[in-house]
């Protein structure tokens, strides 16, 4: 399990993790967001054998072709395999730049910088890398953790109300697959003035506790995934289009959905299945779905990673606080889940 380090002032925390590693050189990955807001921050205590390269903001570009551009930037910066490689924004940033780390001359080290709320609580944890491929998401990938993660909540000063949004879902999963009372102490109306750092603090800890009993994902890591099969099949459809939603938008729809199959696959009650439906339309509202985005949603459905064969597996709730995986569902009982979702009144 890596190192997470909850920091009040990331430069000097940054400081001190360099002069432990001690590196041959430096390589700064960002995207042209976090170059511009969250860089300036840290690039005081950077030494002066840095080399840097930043990509084009958004999960599109989430690539191996953009992984190409980065070996070949490192490969012209001539880093050898005790250099350190510092990943500086979102998921994003995480997973492709881990990703790349983890493949240059099978692999140098590299340390996390997590910038969105999104990829403090979720992205930060876990060791999962990747990219998206032929328009699935995280298709190639690798289990590599990194060596220290600084999570720094002053990076939370730098994003948009939506971004912030975007984290809270994962933050709101994490209470219903294991901390009820954590779920329930959340404010639903108020969210957006949460304090983050204890909040932060807890749900790293959860998701903590399930990878490090299950760190390659054979059984109970699968838990994490709740929302997530409809959410990633909604949240690649919609990606390069008008109506294009944030990994939290699209989640959120996930997991009202997969509460729906909760209730009727297994225990889940229908005052629990009522309570995560108001807390989520509060916090996201309703995004609209035709019937004729469906195809194409279920068809990605059938691509996600848990599946076994041509059986689509879900992780589901058997009540808020406790998750099971391995659930069989099929394509016409998603789409009546979707269908539950498109009924549900306005907030």
């Amino acid at each position: 399990m890596n190192a997470i380090i909850f920091s009040e002032n990331a430069a000097v925390d940054l400081t001190a993790v360099l002069s432990e590693l001690k590196c041959s050189s430096l390589f700064v990955l960002t995207d042209e967001n976090t170059k511009a807001n969250c860089q300036p921050l840290v690039e005081e205590v950077f030494p002066s054998n840095t080399a840097f390269f930043t990509v084009e903001a958004g999960e599109r570009n989430k690539t191996i072709s953009t992984c190409m551009q980065i070996w070949a930037a490192m490969t012209k910066a001539q880093l050898d395999r005790k250099a350190l490689f510092l990943n500086i924004g979102g998921g994003v940033i995480g997973d492709m730049g881990g990703f790349c780390a983890s493949i240059y001359k099978r692999g140098i080290r590299f340390i996390n910088m997590p910038t969105t709320l999104l990829s403090q609580v979720d992205a930060s944890v876990g060791g999962k890398l990747g990219v998206d491929f032929e328009g699935l998401k995280n298709h190639l990938g690798v289990f590599n953790e990194p060596e220290t993660v600084i999570v720094a909540s002053e990076f939370l000063k730098t994003l948009p109300k939506e971004e912030i949004r975007s984290g809270y879902a994962e933050i709101m999963k994490h209470g219903l697959i294991r901390d009820k009372v954590y779920f329930e102490s959340l404010d639903f109306d108020n969210w957006e003035k949460s304090y983050w750092s204890p909040i932060i603090h807890h749900s790293v800890e959860i998701k903590k506790s399930v990878v490090k009993e299950d760190p390659k994902e054979a059984g109970l890591r699968k838990i994490l995934n709740f929302g997530h099969t409809i959410g990633h099949a909604f949240e690649t459809y919609f990606l390069d289009g008008p109506r294009h939603l944030l990994h939290g938008e699209a989640i959120a729809v996930g997991m009202i959905c997969e509460a729906y199959l909760s209730k009727k696959k297994l225990d889940l009650s229908m005052a629990e299945l009522k309570e995560i439906e108001t807390a989520f339309l509060k916090v996201y509202g309703k995004v609209e779905i035709l019937e004729s985005d469906l195809p194409a949603v279920l068809d990605f459905c059938l691509q996600d990673k848990k599946n076994e064969g041509k059986e689509l597996m879900f992780s589901l709730l058997t009540k808020i606080g406790e998750c099971t995986y391995n659930i069989p569902v099929t394509r016409a009982e998603i789409r009546e889940a979707i269908h539950h979702y498109q009924n549900l009144p306005q907030t």
